[in-house]
Parts: C-alpha cells; sequence; structure tokens
C-alpha cells in the first residue's frame, strides 16, 4: 500500500511540473505573438505610403500595358506559330480595345 501511495504522489509531482511548464510555454508563446503583431502593426504604418505609391505607379502604366498586351495578340495573330505562347500564359486581347492599337490610360 505504500509503494501506491508513493507512487500516486510521484504522479502528482510530474502532473503539477506538467501544468507548471504549460502555464510558462503557453505565457511566452503569447507575449512572443503580442510583440510580433505589435511590430507588424508599426511596420505597416511607415509601409502604407510606399504601397500607396506602388498602386499609383500600377494604375498610371496600365494603359500602357494593355496596350502592349493588345500588340502582343495583334502579332499572335499575324504569326500562328506565336499563339502556343499566348495561350501558354493566358494573355487574351483587352475587351474593348482593338487588336494592335493604342488604348487611352484610366484616370
Amino acid at each position: 500500500m505504500n509503494d501506491s501511495n508513493s507512487e500516486i504522489a510521484s504522479l502528482k509531482s510530474q502532473l503539477f511540473a506538467q501544468l507548471v511548464a504549460l502555464v510558462v510555454v503557453s505565457g511566452t508563446l503569447t507575449v512572443f505573438l503580442y510583440r510580433q503583431a505589435s511590430v507588424a502593426g508599426k511596420d505597416l504604418e511607415t509601409v502604407k505610403p510606399q504601397a500607396q505609391q506602388l498602386i499609383n505607379a500600377f494604375n498610371q502604366n496600365q494603359g500602357a500595358v494593355m496596350n502592349f498586351v493588345n500588340e502582343v495578340v495583334a502579332y499572335g495573330e499575324k504569326h500562328p506559330e506565336f499563339k502556343p505562347v499566348l495561350t501558354k500564359y493566358g494573355i487574351a486581347p483587352v475587351p474593348g480595345v482593338p487588336a494592335g492599337t493604342a488604348a487611352a490610360p484610366k484616370k
């Protein structure tokens, strides 16, 4: 009977140690994730102006890109051996703009 009591006491102490370790690890993980979230939030605030500049540049160049796509499609219509390349990359004419003509940039 004495052996079973000592085994139970040993299991209780192991379980308590595991629970303490679990609390320490989960607390550490929580602090780490909170720190990462706060740093990411600060980084996001500093990157917003740069992201807006990239978006504006993309919107300004969209007409030139549409023009290029239509020129490539027009080239593909004249040269059938080039059509598999267009098909591979999913390039199709831009709707509303005839092939081979310049597209006016949208503002």
